[in-house]
């Protein structure tokens, strides 16, 4: 995503500001694909066929436009964080309704902070998967656009190289754990990591991101 798309975002926020609707739906399109990631950064094998993650981003979103004018923020990473803590809250929703039989306010609100440090961790390690770019304002604008680059790009990959990377990368696993996860051997999930990884480098420098 290039300087003009930086300028995208930040003009559709603004745009939303003043109460159109539409550059709000657009603006929300952007970081539908990152969020998507983050979800199924969260969910377990076991849940992946119960949970979709385009239905909990989809109620994000629908959250997100309803209480917009509740938005306090001024740029677009202060909106993509309002944007997780929304997710974190309804992720959470989700994953009550499947895992825990009681509804207790106390397990919810544990399960909510650990989820929302679980957020932040993969948060994180997105970042870390891109390359340096320096500690400046605009720099960190760049790189949260570059973070959607990243997502998009893993979200059009094949299912088991997108899994492969969000497991090594974005969970941290080591290769024992993530063929566990993909009920593969150790040595089938690397040369499977090694061809996904190819692939992602070769569509992100087509993009002219690396």
């Amino acid at each position: 995503m290039d300087h003009r798309s930086d300028l995208a975002a930040d003009s559709l926020l603004s745009e939303a500001r003043t109460g159109s609707g539409d550059s709000l739906g657009q603006l929300l399109q952007l970081y539908s694909n990152y969020l998507k990631l983050l979800v199924l950064a969260q969910l377990q094998r076991n849940l992946r066929v119960r949970v979709s993650p385009s239905d909990v981003v989809q109620e994000t979103f629908f959250e997100a436009h309803r209480d917009f004018n509740q938005f306090r923020g001024q740029t677009t990473g202060e909106f993509v964080a309002w944007l997780r803590r929304i997710l974190v809250n309804n992720l959470c929703r989700v994953v009550e309704q499947h895992v825990l039989a009681e509804k207790r306010d106390v397990r919810r609100e544990v399960s909510l902070q650990r989820l929302a440090a679980s957020m932040e961790q993969s948060t994180a390690r997105l970042e870390a998967v891109l390359p340096a770019r320096g500690s400046s304002p605009s720099a960190g604008v760049h790189r949260r656009e570059l973070e959607l680059v990243l997502a998009d790009q893993l979200a059009e990959l094949p299912s088991d190289y997108r899994d492969v990377i969000v497991l090594r990368h974005i969970e941290a696993l080591p290769f024992d754990e993530v063929g566990r996860r993909m009920e593969r051997s150790s040595g089938a999930v690397r040369m499977l990591w090694l061809r996904a990884i190819k692939l992602l480098r070769e569509r992100l420098d087509a993009r002219g991101v690396g």
